[in-house]
């Protein structure tokens, strides 16, 4: 006992030692050890191009053109997408990037602030500025923003580097604030799961009709021709939802224990349906009183619905046509206006379909609870229990990476994939030219 009491002294002693060793600078040993315990382990062995240590816990990441924008609560940097140096720091509470290629811009502003700033995803510079707007969208090819006074609202559409107005649309006063970016509208939602972040695909072509929420009305602006088209009313049984070209009314009435679902489609200005059908586009849960709370899943042209007797179907919003009816069991992973993944019955296979060519373009296993998303670039596919993600191309299944991690996949571009763990940010490039 007395030998084990004396260990303690001297071990105590020495602890103060190195203390005062350390405030006094004479010695610290400190940043080395803690250095080696918070050391970095690789989230993509073998397959990653670089990996850098994030400032905090990302909000969103998106790749845009050759740096990768990642955005936190507070501030806003860029990486380079070829050795993953940071290339920039902003103070800013929330960013979004815009355009395609070398027409691409981060835009950024502060909470509860009207204003935003466009910056080159390169250097952070300040290419335009604005001190007045409450909300912005972005989009491949146009930013959007929305100003408001007391006389009403002005809808102002921009290329996304260009420094003068495409058009102005005013509006009246709408009934609540939309502000910061991206602020939800009147569409679709994408689809994807809980291993994957929802903005992986980045910003997508500004659609041909936009819907402005206003109290129980939407107020539909014609993006092609910069006015506005219609004012659609909407209820507790009625939902509007805008997609590909069309105003989706869907309707959701309670009877016999169930909800039964009602969609049609009209081209503003005209109210007369140019389609219509009797099918569940997951606008509402049955138990809910047939509330309808959430837009349906799907591209800008493409949703998805449930018939009568539970199985899944794909419909083109613009025409009504039918692009996919499942079997049962099968279900949808992911879609979007070209491609969509389906899971077979048996939940052990992935089949990828195009729906120019009409038919199924891919196959491969899949282990249980994949999960998937569609890009503009690529098709991911995430299996949780397997650890491993696999990017192929959407068009013809070619593998383009496939790394053993338990990390998640934040964004894609032409080039490749972003993945996060932690703190831990990892780019894997494709490894084969993508097709389709």
């Amino acid at each position: 006992m007395a030998s084990g009491g004396g260990w303690r002294g001297y071990a105590v002693c020495a602890g103060v030692v190195v203390v005062v060793l350390a405030t006094t600078g004479v010695w610290n040993p400190f940043p080395k050890l803690w250095s080696w315990l918070d050391r970095s382990e690789p989230i993509a062995p073998g397959a990653a191009q670089w990996q850098a240590r994030l400032g905090g816990t990302p909000r969103s990441i998106t790749i845009a053109d050759d740096a990768v924008v990642v955005e936190y609560r507070t501030s806003i940097e860029a990486y380079g997408v070829g050795a993953g140096v940071r290339l920039w720091k902003s103070d800013a509470d929330w960013s979004a990037v815009a355009g395609t290629g070398a027409n691409t811009v981060v835009v950024t502003g502060r909470l509860l602030t009207k204003g935003y700033q466009v910056l080159d995803p390169r250097t952070g510079a300040v290419r335009r500025a604005d001190s007045a707007a409450t909300a912005v969208w972005t989009y491949t090819n146009a930013i959007l923003d929305l100003h408001c006074a007391d006389a009403g609202c002005e809808l102002t559409a921009w290329d996304p580097r260009g420094n003068a107005p495409l058009w102005r649309v005013p509006s009246p006063s709408l009934g609540f604030v939309l502000d910061g970016d991206n602020p939800d509208l009147p569409g679709t939602r994408p689809l994807t799961g809980g291993q994957i972040d929802d903005r992986i695909a980045g910003p997508t072509l500004m659609p041909a009709l936009l819907g402005l929420p206003d109290d129980d009305h939407v107020r539909i602006v014609d993006t092609a021709a910069g006015k506005l088209v219609q004012t659609v009313a909407q209820g507790t049984e009625h939902r509007v939802a805008v997609a590909g070209g069309r105003v989706l009314t869907v309707t959701g009435q309670a009877r016999d224990g169930t909800c039964y679902y009602h969609v049609a489609a009209t081209a503003p200005p005209s109210t007369d349906p140019v389609w219509q059908r009797d099918v569940n586009l997951r606008t509402a849960d049955d138990g809910a009183g047939c509330r309808q709370d959430r837009d349906p899943v799907g591209g800008d042209d493409v949703v998805l619905g449930v018939d009568p007797v539970g199985q899944q179907v794909l419909i083109a919003a613009h025409d009504g046509r039918e692009l996919w009816h499942g079997e049962p069991g099968e279900r949808v992973l992911a879609v979007d206006d070209r491609y969509a993944v389906v899971r077979d019955a048996d939940g052990q296979t992935a089949r990828g379909r195009s729906f120019a060519r009409g038919g199924s373009g891919w196959r491969r296993p899949i282990g249980p609870g994949t999960q998937a998303a569609l890009t503009p670039y690529a098709a991911v596919l995430v299996e949780p229990k397997a650890a491993r993600i696999t990017a192929v191309s959407p068009g013809t299944g070619a593998v383009l990476a496939q790394v053993q991690t338990g990390a998640k996949p934040y964004a894609t571009g032409p080039g490749g994939l972003v993945l996060v763990s932690g703190r831990e940010l990892a780019y894997v490039p494709f490894t084969v030219d993508r097709a389709g």
